[in-house]
């Protein structure tokens, strides 16, 4: 099992399939929080989906209204398991705030080391275990 160290945005921890987006990503607009597929029709995965994954993306796209958008999916069950950022990105962090505040559920959010990067990018499946004062993600074999 390889593993790296991360910071910690939002604490949490999940193991999923790993969904790499080719590129940015803004939610609002770009995700269906109902299904979590994606609806930018401009987006290279346009029409699939993000739920239940570990969303690893560069960072956000957009609109600080993404936030509620990202609060809503977690709400409802059609969001990511986790995300991996390669950038901060406050309006996905807040999305997560937001979801676990709210609704008392919770979707780690963690920043990635660029070093690491190209082996993240690269798994198939991701373990994103994130405490308050360290985060770690794992590439899990299948």
């Amino acid at each position: 099992m390889t593993r790296f160290s991360a910071t910690t945005l939002m604490e949490g921890s999940a193991a999923a399939p790993a969904f790499v987006l080719a590129e940015p990503l803004s939610f609002w607009g770009g995700v269906d929080s109902a299904t979590g597929r994606i609806i930018d029709q401009w987006h290279p995965q346009s029409g699939q989906s993000i739920s239940g994954s570990i969303l690893v993306m560069e960072a956000g796209r957009g609109s600080s209204s993404g936030s509620s958008v990202l609060a809503e999916a977690i709400r409802l069950k059609t969001a990511p398991s986790g995300i991996i950022l390669l950038k901060r990105d406050a309006i996905v962090v807040t999305g997560a705030m937001v979801a676990e505040a709210l609704y008392g559920i919770g979707c780690p959010v963690v920043l990635a080391r660029a070093e690491d990067w190209p082996q993240i990018v690269q798994a198939e499946r991701l373990s994103v275990v994130a405490g308050e004062r360290e985060a770690r993600i794992e590439i899990v074999q299948p």
